[in-house]
């Protein structure tokens, strides 16, 4: 059993001409930007940073903020290189086969199909969420939500996944216009937001700045399973804000830059992508640095930290509210609507993409990468749409925002680890970028990603372990068997 087989880079390109099962190639380096923007700018802004703020770091949320934007920009540049060298569909996960093997490459993709599918299901959920709050902010009498018993079950997420899989059914390109045309009225509310919550920042609420740690609250045996692994792992006793609450607050907020990698999907639908991946990718990510940071500064200037960690689920609509500006907060629920609607469209891409590429290869069954004649993977665009809609209206969406985080936090491990393996295996290629500081940066980022994954609490490594048993279930009784390099439909990559 050869379980560290490998692909070719020859190979991996040579695929992408496979007669029905190619991609088309219609999008510029502008699209790809705007996706990153799409996906990221909405899932952290209006969703996650007034969390973070309450419950992890107080007003050094900003930090965290940062420093989640160092890290991802840093594994950024590791998913450019290997974009302008291997411009095809499945990001992590088809790099890491070309270098590090099978295995680890049925990891990648198990893992992203992981952080996808949740994210896309989270943020669907929190858009059913906001389009209740914003009924609610002007008066209208109507609730998404149907309950059952004790089952409650929301209808919203069905609405904005369908409408979207029929517009990528469609056609990447008709989806990424209309995704780009609502992102563009997204930023417009996000400096809206900006603006206006200047004029009711308070010197005083960033003091303390980093608030002094304290005993977390929850008690019992949950509280073992909340607290960040490490914590756990060493001993220590709970706790929320100082330090650890930046660092651990820093692994929540991670959840907001989660644009690029979805993006390295769509590599194999790009025009000239060694040139237009990573300038997409750069421009995305720093777009979305500095609309983090500024939103994350008006945040936690406008209420204190203390104030917000006592309502029941604070957002930036909700601080709008508190400082009385009623009618800002309907404007801002109004754009997240919009806005967060975005970020689905963008996810289910990206997720069916690396599905697509899994089953190219025989990894998964191979009917799932057919394409369409506009040049899409209709039935499974389809089926991964089904799948998300039901998860987002039927699971609480606090259990799967932390299986986004560590599902991306070990992708861009894995990836940061292959840029050198790569360099030594095939100094050859053509490499349009080159991340700087080869081996040591690229070893620093994933460390520094491993970092933050031991931050995330028990309770999600245990159900990523389970996740991951279950994948390595799937790879052993179908993919190993199934995949292309097993069947001798393709050669075995060079392993030296």
């Amino acid at each position: 059993m050869n379980v560290l087989r490998k692909k070719s880079v020859e190979q991996t390109l040579a695929e992408t001409e496979e007669s029905g099962r190619s991609l088309k190639r219609d999008l510029t380096w502008w699209d790809l930007a705007i996706m990153g923007v799409a996906v990221a700018v909405g899932a952290g802004i209006f969703s996650i940073g007034a969390q973070a703020a309450a419950f992890h770091a107080g007003p050094a949320v900003i930090i965290s903020f940062l420093i989640a934007g160092v890290v991802c920009g840093a594994a950024v540049m590791c998913y450019a290189e290997f974009a302008s060298m291997i411009p095809v569909a499945g990001s992590a996960y088809t790099f890491t086969y070309t270098t590090v093997g099978e295995i680890v490459a049925w990891v990648i993709g198990w893992d992203l199909i992981l952080e996808m599918l949740m994210a896309g299901s989270v943020v669907s959920k929190y858009w059913g969420v906001y389009l209740n709050d914003f009924f609610r902010l002007v008066g209208w009498n109507i609730n998404t939500n149907v309950t059952i018993g004790s089952f409650n079950f929301d209808f919203a997420p069905i609405i904005v996944v369908a409408f979207f899989t029929a517009l990528l059914v469609c056609g990447t390109k008709i989806g990424a216009r209309v995704d780009g045309a609502l992102t563009m009225l997204k930023i417009a509310i996000v400096l809206f937001v900006v603006i206006v919550g200047f004029f009711y920042v308070k010197a005083e609420n960033f003091t303390p700045f980093i608030p002094p740690s304290e005993p977390a609250t929850a008690t019992g045996s949950g509280l073992a399973m909340e607290q960040p692994l490490w914590q756990w792992a060493t001993g220590m006793t709970p706790s929320i804000y100082g330090i650890a609450g930046i660092i651990s607050g820093a692994a929540l907020v991670f959840f907001a830059f989660l644009g690029f990698d979805v993006v390295a999907t769509t590599s194999e639908e790009t025009v000239n992508p060694k040139k237009n991946v990573p300038l997409g990718i750069g421009v995305g990510m720093g777009l979305i640095i500095v609309l983090y940071t500024l939103v994350a500064i008006v945040t936690t200037g406008m209420v204190s930290y203390k104030d917000l960690a006592k309502q029941k689920d604070p957002s930036l609509a909700t601080a709008f509210e508190m400082v009385g500006a009623d009618w800002a907060a309907k404007i801002i629920s109004f754009g997240i609507v919009i806005g967060l609607a975005t970020v689905v469209m963008v996810l289910l891409l990206g997720l069916t993409r690396v599905v697509f590429a899994m089953s190219r290869d025989g990894l998964l069954p191979r009917s799932l990468s057919h394409t369409g004649k506009h040049g899409t993977p209709v039935r499974l665009q389809i089926a991964v749409g089904v799948v998300m809609a039901l998860i987002a209206a039927s699971c609480n969406v606090s259990i799967l925002a932390d299986m986004v985080n560590i599902g991306t936090l070990s992708a861009f491990t894995l990836v940061s680890i292959s840029i050198p393996i790569m360099r030594k295996k095939r100094p050859d290629l053509k490499r349009v970028f080159k991340i700087p500081g080869n081996p040591w940066v690229p070893i620093l980022i994933a460390l520094a990603n491993i970092w933050l994954m031991l931050n995330l609490s028990v309770l999600t490594w245990i159900r990523f372990v389970v996740w991951l048993i279950v994948g390595f279930a799937i790879y052993f009784g179908y993919g190993y068997r199934h995949a292309r390099l097993g069947t001798g439909e393709l050669e075995v990559g060079n392993q030296e």
